[in-house]
């Protein structure tokens, strides 16, 4: 046996059967005492403060880096490293724009553009759009966003695949003073408006379907596709696309300092153009990749190494949980078939626009 341990001898005999008879003492096991051997106490102390240093040294590491990371007080959104200066202080934000510009899928988009303008440490924008247009509205509220961010900060804008129709009309937020690049595939231009409508009148009689709405007056069923259009309803729509056409129109007119109102529209024929097209028109300022934009960009504000970065916003725990799993409830399904019938303008390069139905 050890120096630590002992055994504790001489317990009594286990009581007597019923017969008188006992068992023998020695078949009682001896009990066992380990003892800590001397010294050794002041090593667990020691192990404890280190443990409780290591928790401390953790705690601010994590508190260092949701600051490293927090793109401003107020917003969920966090930035996400993208290159250049990994420690500097000034920064450079790519905002980017991509797919069919519509909410609620262009909110993140919104939430971007107002953490930058509100953060001093952001220098200038690089605004990054790979899209064919999307809403009117939703492009126009991206636009004015913009507008009020380049009162603060230059944005340049890079061009990917698409910026046509509310994509071109969201570049236009860059200004007068911002650079618009696009890559030598780049389709632009596409500027105008289109509301979606399809006429299936003639395939109703043919199947024997009429559709007798009961309505308050002629234009409440206007765009339905079970009639043809009256004069009426032609006069109301063009007055609604032409409202939102001489709206696009000033916008490029605004912010293209070579294009006088007559040639914007004389380039907005709903045209795609190719990148070398649009930039010997005028729409766009340089040929080039975002590399090329974002060099420009470091140049015009006389940076040598800043710190560039994205936005990106976490999702919920319940929806990183839930994913796209969830089946639609049957009024669910109602509604989203309900919203696909909704007229809405466009600033779209699509004849055919089938978008998918906001909840």
């Amino acid at each position: 046996m050890s120096d630590n341990t002992f055994a504790i001898e001489g317990l009594p005999p286990n009581p007597p059967d019923r017969g008188g008879n006992t068992s023998p003492a020695a078949s009682v096991p001896p009990v066992v005492v380990h003892v800590p051997a001397p010294g050794s106490g002041w090593k667990v102390r020691v192990l404890t403060i280190l443990l409780i240093f290591a928790t401390i040294y953790i705690l601010q590491l994590t508190a260092q880096q949701e600051q490293y990371f927090a793109a401003g007080e107020g917003t969920s959104v966090r930035e996400q490293y993208h290159s250049g200066s990994k420690t500097a202080t000034e920064r450079i934000v790519r905002i980017e724009v991509n797919g069919v510009i519509m909410t609620p899928f262009s909110d993140s988009t919104l939430d971007a553009i107002k953490t930058a303008a509100a953060d001093d440490r952001v220098k200038g924008v690089l605004l990054v759009v790979n899209s064919p247009g999307g809403l009117v509205t939703t492009s126009h509220q991206i636009y004015r966003e913009l507008v009020q961010l380049r009162e603060k900060k230059p944005i340049y804008v890079s061009m990917k695949d698409m910026a046509t129709s509310g994509g071109y009309y969201i570049s236009m937020g860059a200004g007068p003073e911002g650079v618009l690049f696009a890559e030598p595939t780049t389709w632009t231009g596409s500027i105008g408006v289109i509301v979606p409508r399809y006429n299936v009148s003639e395939l109703a009689k043919n199947l024997g379907v009429s559709v007798e709405s009961l309505k308050t007056g002629a234009l409440k069923d206007s765009l339905s596709p079970f009639r043809d259009l009256t004069e009426e309803d032609l006069a109301v729509w063009n007055a609604i696309i032409d409202d939102s056409f001489a709206r696009f129109v000033d916008v490029i007119h605004q912010n293209r300092a070579t294009l006088d109102e007559a040639r914007v529209r004389e380039l907005a024929t709903g045209q795609i153009y190719t990148a070398q097209q649009a930039l010997d028109h005028g729409l766009v300022d340089r040929i080039g990749y975002e590399d090329d934009a974002l060099a420009a960009l470091r140049t015009h504000l006389q940076l040598e190494n800043p710190r560039v970065v994205t936005y990106v916003s976490p999702p919920s725990l319940l929806g990183a949980l839930m994913g796209g799993a969830r089946e639609q409830s049957p009024e669910e399904t109602l509604q989203s078939w309900m919203q696909l019938t909704v007229p809405r303008a466009m600033y779209f390069c699509s004849w055919l626009p089938v978008l998918p139905a906001v909840q």
